[in-house]
């Protein structure tokens, strides 16, 4: 028991745990323990910005040559379409077979449409073009702000790279200086993700408070649907993928457990990225590597909220007794396809992704979305759990690829994992 005490992961499952008691227990109470959770989520979404910063520059700078970065960009794209477009047809596969929104004979007049028109609002708002000027920030500076996102600190990362290593020796004292501000910058990582277990707790005694165990009676068999294909992808899809790659997945899940409970206890895949991103390099990917496959994989690479968005839209089509073609099916797929690049890993977002798509097929009615809107909460930490894991995988096997990854150290940590001190962040005897 004192072995386990140490550990990070032993206080988030416990502080889960007593999150959920506690919402159930006390509901009102639990609802006001949401502050704990955002405050939470806040500190660590303030420093991944700088974090991916540091680290793609001092990967791209650090590279001998130049023409490494487009093959590894390329090489990873090709891999989130593949798998994402698996991802996609393993929903509908799934909803087809098992069929969980039969018998439910909803009638679409009778729904809250304005429940959900804030999110088709959104999905509106955004279109192909939008996506990819959104992705040039307005100034330097934007990219870092509230209203910057990973992809605009991404394109600024690349750019900074590529012209510090155009200096050469002169762009050493730059180069050195960014190694040191990275060093901070994990520090004060190391130092929020102590707080894990409060933001874990404030999280999850919302979400059992506000939404109650009762509400997911109707929709167990969606949600159950959903948590089996999730289940099955990362064992089956991502398992097969990991042998081929020369790696067990269990033991990849074993290894990343702390920040898997993380991740399921305020349901972001955003707040794990660093300590992900540290223990990666500690598996033996190169920091190059690492650094420019997962920030890009927070949006092209999403193997959960891709399964959610074909299950959820063939539930509601099932439910509303709507009998989609194979023709029908394909299409959605193929919309969901381009949609889903617009999601990011912050709560609610699949949600938002999910109204995109069903405004472009005409065969679901968008109102049909009320039917989940009640419990797209619950399903949105085996989302955020499923994401993250596909993009620690996708970088392994993207390493692997392009030769940058040490086998010997993979096989040496992964056999042996309890050398981390459980935050996935080197302490200061290792960093020095």
């Amino acid at each position: 028991m004192k072995n386990i005490t140490r550990h990070l992961y032993f206080w988030v499952l416990l502080a889960i745990i007593l999150g959920a008691l506690f919402g159930y227990v006390f509901p009102e109470r639990g609802v006001a323990m949401k502050p704990l959770g955002d405050g939470f989520i806040g500190l660590v979404k303030m420093l991944i910005a700088p974090v991916i910063f540091c680290t793609v520059v001092l990967g791209i700078a650090g590279m001998s040559d130049m023409k490494k970065v487009g093959r590894v960009g390329a090489k990873a794209m090709l891999y989130f379409e593949v798998v994402s477009t698996v991802a996609l047809a393993i929903g509908l596969i799934v909803m087809n077979v098992l069929q969980p929104g039969k018998g439910f004979n909803a009638d679409v007049n009778t729904l809250d449409a304005q429940s959900v028109a804030d999110y088709a609002k959104k999905a509106s708002a955004e279109n192909t073009t939008d996506f990819i000027m959104h992705i040039i920030p307005k100034t330097f500076t934007d990219a870092f702000t509230a209203n910057g996102d990973l992809l605009q600190v991404l394109l600024i990362a690349i750019l900074f790279g590529f012209a510090l290593a155009g200096l050469g020796e002169r762009g050493k004292p730059v180069y050195v200086f960014i190694e040191y501000l990275s060093k901070v910058f994990f520090g004060m990582v190391n130092i929020v993700m102590k707080a894990a277990p409060i933001g874990a707790f404030g999280a999850m005694a919302f979400t059992i408070g506000k939404f109650g165990i009762q509400s997911l009676g109707k929709m167990a068999a969606l949600m159950g649907s959903f948590y089996l294909t999730c289940a099955l992808f990362v064992l089956l899809v991502l398992g097969s993928i990991a042998v081929l790659a020369g790696f067990n997945i269990l033991r990849f899940l074993n290894y990343i457990k702390a920040e898997l409970l993380t991740v399921l206890g305020t349901s972001s895949s955003e707040s794990a990225l660093v300590p992900l991103m540290e223990k990666l390099e500690k598996l033996g990917c190169s920091k190059s590597v690492v650094g420019l496959v997962v920030p890009a994989g927070y949006s092209f690479n999403l193997d959960g909220t891709n399964i959610y968005m074909t299950m959820a839209a063939l539930f509601v089509a099932q439910a509303l007794n709507i009998d989609l073609t194979l023709g029908q099916q394909l299409s959605l797929l193929a919309v969901a396809m381009l949609t889903s690049k617009g999601a990011s890993g912050v709560t609610g977002a699949g949600f938002i992704t999910l109204a995109a798509t069903l405004a472009v097929v005409p065969s679901v009615p968008v109102a049909g979305m009320a039917l989940i809107l009640g419990v797209d909460r619950f399903m949105s930490e085996c989302r955020a759990l499923t994401n993250f894991i596909g993009n620690g995988v996708a970088t392994i096997v993207v390493s692997k690829w392009e030769n940058e990854l040490d086998n010997e150290t993979l096989q040496r940590e992964l056999a042996d994992p309890t050398f981390s001190d459980g935050t996935g962040l080197r302490n200061s005897n290792e960093a020095a």
